[in-house]
């Protein structure tokens, strides 16, 4: 019984989490690693039992808190993003929100650092990837804009929700040739940006426009 709820059926079934991966293709994601960690994460474990027969649609889904999971494109594109053709041996995501993109990383990483502002939020998705024997996450329940300065410097900095501006502990927490991605209010909508640490400075790239939640400060 523990297998069937893990592995899923019907609208929750390998089936369609390969149709969400051949889906993904066709919207662009190339990267074999990225794919594969798609089709391996059951994302309905990520939701609501309610919400479970919608979990492979190409949509973002309501996680309470006011929090959503972003649609399947959005996670894979993030991913892609931030680690590249590489494995980074650390990463650092700041919103662990359902837990999903932290599964996802923890498949393309040796460990992932992942921040939370809302507790609860937190113990559920922690609770939801020991259920699923993902072991190489560490988790801490703070204000994400500050980063988590212990373990710095970080390979890849991913963040889940929309800030105002890039916040600038997380830039100073990048490894020489680390990259980080986030979401920027920049006017009436937001813009995914990717931020390379050079010899040179910060290289700040302007990749698409997108949709988020927006960045909390402090914890709750």
């Amino acid at each position: 019984m523990a297998s069937a709820n893990l592995d899923g059926i019907g609208m929750t079934s390998p089936r369609a989490r390969a149709r969400m991966v051949e889906r993904l293709r066709a919207q662009g994601i190339l990267n074999p690693k990225v794919l594969e960690a798609m089709a391996k994460v059951p994302r309905h474990r990520f939701v609501d039992e309610a919400l479970a027969s919608r979990a492979y649609e190409d949509t973002a889904l309501p996680i309470g808190f006011g929090q959503t999971l972003s649609q399947p494109y959005t996670v894979a594109r993030l991913a892609e993003l931030a680690v590249g053709p590489r494995r980074p041996d650390k990463v650092l995501e700041v919103g662990t929100g359902s837990g999903y993109q932290t599964a996802i990383l923890a498949q393309l990483a040796g460990t992932v650092y992942t921040v939370e502002c809302i507790e609860a939020l937190q113990k559920k998705a922690r609770f939801r990837l020991y259920d699923l024997k993902i072991y190489n996450v560490k988790y801490a329940h703070c204000d994400g804009s500050q980063g988590w300065p212990k373990y710095a410097p970080y390979d890849v900095i991913v963040v889940t929700a929309a800030a105002w501006e890039i916040p600038d502990p997380l830039l100073k927490q990048l490894a020489p040739g680390g990259v980080l991605v986030i979401p920027v209010e920049q006017g009436p909508r937001q813009i995914l940006k990717r931020i390379t640490c050079t010899e040179a400075g910060y290289a700040v790239e302007d990749i698409e426009p997108v949709k988020f939640v927006p960045l909390l400060g402090g914890k709750g």
